[in-house]
């Protein structure tokens, strides 16, 4: 009998921690690799939610009469927060004290945001550099996959 009713909490616990819903939340740090300061860089967190299957046409052999139904600007979202950031580089070369405080910057938004419920899942991040002579461009971009658990 005791074995039966184990068996079952057990069973009742699994399928409530399975039914969970789970939301995430990205957030972007834009970092940018422009000499003497005039880059600009930022964490940008999106405020409000959008659907991506309203920006989703389909496409089939023979059928692209929804071809450009959904314009570019219907994409773009109107709330949210940006926190500005120093740029890697200076007058003189790189800023390491820009990147320390860079750094004490996203780690403060991380502890805000798991303070918050949310769970840091994984971290992804690229550059688009400098690609020589004359270019003097580029951008450091880390995105921060976040999850919770909804009550």
């Amino acid at each position: 009998m005791l074995k039966k009713f184990m068996t079952a909490g057990l069973l009742l616990m699994a399928s409530l921690t399975f039914s969970q819903e789970v939301e995430y939340k990205i957030v972007t740090s834009v970092e940018s690799i422009v000499p003497m300061g005039i880059g600009r860089s930022r964490i940008i967190e999106s405020l409000q939610e959008t659907s991506a299957e309203d920006l989703t046409t389909s496409r089939t052999e023979g059928n692209k009469s929804d071809q450009g139904s959904v314009r570019r600007k219907d994409a773009k979202i109107d709330n949210f927060d940006e926190t500005k950031l120093l740029n890697f580089y200076s007058a003189v070369g790189i800023n390491f004290q820009n990147i320390a405080s860079n750094d004490a910057l996203i780690a403060n938004k991380i502890n805000v945001l798991v303070a918050e419920g949310w769970e840091l899942t994984f971290v992804v991040s690229g550059v688009e550099s400098d690609s020589g002579k004359g270019d003097g461009t580029g951008i450091f971009i880390t995105r921060y996959f976040f999850k919770r658990t909804l009550d």
